[in-house]
């Protein structure tokens, strides 16, 4: 069964936060990270720790993730996905990332920079909607 997801969530109806995604941008490109155990890619994020606020999560996943050092983050929308009768809610976030160090020792082999989405992703059917409404975010952003 396919996932649904949903970028447009009435706060009230969130139960649980449990992951934050962070799409993040170096010098006009996409950082996407690949796990020790897959050949696949992915936009950084990962779980909320328990009593760990969404953002510290952001914060602490992008840089574990990737190296990053200095950004702006910035949260763009609460989202769920829906998979066999079973509703998970998260946490989007842009980062326009400044500076970028080492990986610190974790479950990611590398992380690479992208023009857009490759094709070759560990969550195909829910990474692109997320990233769609990243570039809705910076669209958005623009012209206000």
């Amino acid at each position: 069964m396919n996932p649904v997801v949903n970028t447009s969530i009435n706060q009230s109806a969130v139960v649980a936060l449990k992951y934050v995604v962070i799409a993040a941008r170096y010098k006009n490109q996409w950082i996407l990270v690949r796990h020790r155990d897959r050949q696949t890619w992915e936009i950084p994020g990962g779980h909320i720790e328990p009593g760990e606020l969404p953002e510290n999560a952001a914060r602490r996943e992008l840089y574990e993730e990737t190296g990053a050092e200095q950004f702006d983050l910035n949260h763009v929308t609460t989202y769920s996905v829906e998979l066999d009768g079973k509703t998970s809610f998260g946490k989007l976030y842009f980062a326009d990332v400044k500076q970028i160090g080492r990986i610190p020792v974790s479950e990611i082999a590398e992380s690479a920079l992208f023009d857009a989405l490759p094709d070759n992703l560990t969550y195909p059917l829910i990474q692109p909607i997320l990233f769609n409404r990243i570039l809705l975010f910076l669209n958005q952003l623009q012209h206000s």
